[in-house]
């Protein structure tokens, strides 16, 4: 199995509800690294897992509407304890929904997974594996 693994990082505030996450029940700001590494069994006919410039660019546009966001205020996590194991899933089925659309190129359609990581720290991140198609 072949993988590429782009980066960047997304900056939110939110809060939780429940006992189990103590004084994160409170508002607080997380500032996350995230990696979207890209599977396929195969190299492409260009000899590559996918456009390591468009992969950059759709993490980037995946993670702008979350950017400098108080999630608690967006209607789409109305309810939702957004963990960052939640995030994960949110980021990789957004890029997984631009491979199926084209925009990672047509190559990427020969993607088989995709797994993001979010890093809350150097000691503890999160990731979220899913098959792409």
């Amino acid at each position: 199995m072949f993988s590429i693994t782009v980066r960047d990082h997304v900056m939110v505030a939110h809060s939780f509800r429940g006992e189990v996450f103590g004084p994160a029940q409170r508002l607080h700001g997380a500032t996350f690294l995230v990696d979207a590494t890209f599977h396929r069994a195969e190299l492409d006919d260009d000899n590559i897992v996918v456009d390591i410039g468009l992969a950059t660019e759709q993490l980037k546009d995946v993670l702008a509407p979350l950017n400098y966001r108080n999630l608690d205020d967006e209607p789409e996590f109305d309810g939702v304890n957004t963990s960052t194991e939640f995030l994960a899933k949110v980021i990789a089925d957004r890029l997984a929904g631009r491979i199926g659309d084209g925009r990672l190129g047509d190559g990427a359609r020969g993607l088989s997974e995709i797994t993001v990581t979010l890093h809350e720290s150097h000691v503890a991140w999160a990731s979220y594996r899913r098959a792409v198609g």
